[in-house]
């Protein structure tokens, strides 16, 4: 959020691209298939890997809130439309350092023709940033969201219809924070499931606040801020599900807290997806189709959001529910131990949060985890990290000042074995 540090806490928003489908083109997910310049497992080494058994190539899974918005529709595509953009060059750094297989961008914004996203691929990861080598994804995928779109209703309760506060999701305008997932690997689009329709009221005992909303607005209201996907991806013979999603932050909205019953609720809509119990029977997608993911199936979910079960605004007992389903494991990512410092350094002060996957400024309390790769029990973890060099280590200038060269927001991946 490096550009919402300087308005507002945001959303999140995306719009399909394709190479061909069969859905309809405003929901219409796209997957475009190109040679691998870069092998998956032969990219770049990951900061503090050293010593990290190889046995059998592992599938790296990463989220990183790259904080590329912008405050006017088009603008980021201008930005990226030549490789100069300095928090890019940053961004861009990042993920070559780590060298995901799969990846999930938080807050890029989306843009019609997806010109953005193409260009950060071969204007920024497909050149090598800082001497390391570049990296390149074949697939890719996005699909509309929440964002901006205006809800006809007055959500803030200010006596004014219109706004970003008024949006289904928050944002000035479609598209403004969105959500992009690169991959080395092809992606299933066809069978891909977005569910960015579904609305809060259909979900059982939610938090919805209906004494502030009423019949009308609940018949408008949608659950995920921006919204939630299942992209298969295929590797090898495999079919890992891509969980993807970016909750709203709990803050704001008003007396009634409606944005931390949001966030909540969006988690809560995770975790019912994975199914168990006979949860997410209630569950809709935006083809119609009813029902959670298939029992057994191999997933990971992963994304900002915006949740932290020890710290932070939050209603902590959805995030923790979802840690503690037993489908999938908590791999507990953490940033290495800085030389003779093993604390980690927050931008205002010290904290021993380990754990943390962002910095909002505000000493050791604006250090916390909210950024998340949870694989399926089923996919054996080989390991685990959180990008956040300390201060003498190389790239430490990537995540320092204020705001930061990239993001307020850390990369944080997991390794798996994907093969059987």
């Amino acid at each position: 959020m490096r550009h919402s540090i300087r308005t507002a806490l945001a959303a999140a928003i995306l719009t399909a691209f394709a190479a061909a489908g069969t859905l309809p083109a405003a929901a219409q997910p796209v997957m475009e298939a190109r040679s691998i310049s870069v092998h998956p497992h032969s990219a770049a080494p990951i900061p503090y890997a050293e010593g990290r058994e190889v046995v059998a190539p592992a599938l790296r899974v990463a989220t990183f809130n790259a904080s590329l918005n912008r405050p006017q529709p088009g603008q980021l595509a201008v930005d990226l439309s030549t490789p100069l953009d300095a928090q890019a060059q940053a961004v861009a750094e990042i993920v070559q350092r780590n060298a995901p297989d799969v990846l999930l961008l938080n807050e890029f914004d989306y843009d019609p023709d997806g010109a953005a996203a193409e260009a950060f691929k071969s204007n920024y990861l497909a050149r090598s940033q800082g001497g390391q080598p570049p990296i390149d994804y074949p697939y890719m995928y996005l699909a509309p969201s929440n964002t901006g779109i205006p809800s006809g209703a007055d959500l803030d309760g200010d006596g004014i219809v219109g706004g970003p506060a008024d949006a289904l999701g928050y944002g000035d305008f479609e598209g403004q924070y969105g959500m992009v997932l690169f991959s080395k690997h092809p992606i299933d689009a066809a069978n891909a499931r977005t569910f960015q329709t579904f609305l809060w009221k259909d979900m059982p005992d939610s938090q919805l606040p209906t004494l502030q909303h009423g019949e009308l607005v609940r018949g408008v209201l949608r659950l995920p801020s921006k919204s939630m996907w299942d992209v298969p991806v295929t590797v090898g013979e495999k079919t890992i599900h891509v969980i993807a999603a970016h909750p709203t932050p709990p803050v704001f909205g008003g007396p009634e807290k409606r944005n931390r019953a949001r966030n909540h609720d969006e988690i809560r809509l995770l975790n019912d997806y994975l199914g168990g119990a006979g949860r997410g029977e209630y569950i809709y997608d935006d083809a119609g189709r009813r029902g959670a993911l298939e029992p057994g199936s191999d997933f990971v979910v992963l994304g900002d959001l915006n949740s932290d079960p020890a710290s932070g605004e939050s209603n902590p007992a959805a995030i923790s529910e979802l840690l503690g389903n037993p489908a999938l494991v908590d791999p507990l990512p953490s940033a290495a131990e800085h030389p003779g410092d093993p604390e980690l350094r927050g931008i205002a002060g010290i904290t021993r949060n380990a754990l943390g996957t962002a910095d909002f400024g505000r000493g050791s309390a604006g250090v916390l985890r909210v950024d998340y790769v949870l694989p399926s029990a089923t996919l054996p973890v080989r390991g685990s990290g959180v990008f956040w060099p300390g201060a003498g280590q190389e790239g430490a200038a990537l995540v320092t000042g204020w705001p930061p060269a990239s993001s307020d927001h850390r990369l944080v991946w997991v390794d798996v074995t994907a093969t059987d």
